[in-house]
């Protein structure tokens, strides 16, 4: 079993900054993809950002240039830093981590963008 932590969320006028975190604990195997995804109520949840365990990584078109993920993997954490916000940004941030035929998610964290 897997357990993910997120943190970081908040409320950040746009054009701002947030930097957040989410730390695996559980049986990690080896090579592993962690992942942000984020959802508003009423739509699906949407993929923001991955990257592997070799440091492949992966944006959606709309927050390329913008944000950045990286990890540690000796820490089993991924980081999502979002420059530039703008208040479609906003939503329930979710972490994800994909090893072999298994999904994990964590709770969640919200982002606020705006005045």
């Amino acid at each position: 079993q897997v357990q993910l932590v997120e943190s970081g969320g908040g409320l950040v006028q746009p054009g701002g900054s947030l930097r957040l975190s989410c730390a695996a604990s559980g049986n990690i195997f080896r090579f592993n993809v962690m992942g942000w995804y984020r959802q508003v109520p009423g739509k699906q949840r949407e993929m923001v950002a991955l990257i592997t365990t070799r440091d492949t990584a992966d944006y959606a078109d709309s927050v390329k240039g913008r944000f950045t993920i990286s990890r540690d993997n000796a820490k089993n954490t991924v980081y999502l830093q979002m420059n530039s916000l703008k208040p479609e940004d906003t939503a329930v941030y979710f972490c994800k981590l994909s090893q072999y035929v298994n999904d994990y998610w964590g709770q969640g964290t919200q982002v606020t963008v705006s005045l």
